[in-house]
């Protein structure tokens, strides 16, 4: 039976954020994820997970200024010494949340780099991540993202992360596979899934188009999640999806889908 997590930053926003740890937990979610912590101290999410008895199982390395649009620097070759800054900020919280991987969101490439002083400077940036984050006990993640929602995103399929996974030389580094970015890009979901599975370390989740809650589009979740239960994937799913009708309202897809058994 498949492990969900409740996507902070998406799921429970009704709330405010440090509110929504016990509002996920409430709805009967015992993971959680989010993009990034950073905004906060470390000892008011530490105190939610605590008393919530929740465990936080994935957040981001920092990305930029996101405000300003920016979707993660590791492919930017002027911000290579602000890339290894917060890989040491985002072992800090790891450490203290217990938090055992971490995604890395790769970026835009810049205008005027070309793809392959781009792409130099992301495995370079890799290999410095995964060996520091090895030395912790905490996986490094990758994930390919749709060029639809993100247009200029570096990484936008399955096979280019896994030959960026084995041009790093790392064994400390893996794919984070959103199905919904996947959906967009390649389809072909169960196949590309079982071919991959000993680099997917963490699985995400959204409908397609809309990237609502399962059910409300064309992907048929009822299958995936046996299919996934079926093929050995013990990792979490987290639901990283925006609630068409409110978060609460929403989350009859988990019983629809014979995905949900109580609390997990």
């Amino acid at each position: 039976m498949p492990k969900f997590a409740a996507n902070l930053t998406m799921l429970f926003n009704e709330h405010a954020f440090l509110d929504r740890f016990g509002a996920a937990a409430a709805s009967g979610f015992r993971g959680v994820e989010f993009l990034f912590p950073y905004a906060f101290e470390v000892d008011q999410i530490a105190d939610r997970l605590h008393t919530h008895k929740l465990e936080l199982v994935l957040h981001n390395l920092p990305a930029g200024n996101w405000e300003a649009g920016e979707r993660g620097i590791a492919c930017h070759p002027d911000r290579v010494s602000e890339f290894q800054h917060g890989v040491g900020d985002a072992i800090r919280y790891a450490k203290a949340l217990k938090v055992k991987q971490l995604n890395c969101l790769v970026g835009i490439q810049p205008k005027g780099v070309s793809h392959e002083a781009a792409r130099a400077t992301l495995v370079s940036n890799l290999r410095f991540a995964a060996d520091k984050l090895k030395a912790e006990g905490i996986r490094l993640l990758i994930e390919p993202i749709n060029t639809f929602d993100i247009p200029g995103f570096f990484l936008s399929g399955t096979k280019q992360a896994v030959d960026l996974i084995q041009d790093t030389g790392s064994d400390n580094l893996f794919v984070q596979y959103d199905i919904y970015h996947m959906q967009r890009m390649e389809g072909e979901l169960a196949n590309t899934i079982k071919a991959n599975l000993p680099m997917i370390k963490h699985v995400q989740l959204a409908d397609n188009p809309g990237r609502f809650e399962p059910g409300t589009g064309e992907i048929n979740y009822r299958y995936l999640f046996a299919f996934l239960d079926g093929i050995g994937y013990d990792g979490w799913i987290g639901c990283e999806y925006k609630p068409k009708a409110g978060t609460v309202e929403g989350l009859g897809w988990r019983t629809a889908h014979d995905a949900w058994q109580g609390s997990v």
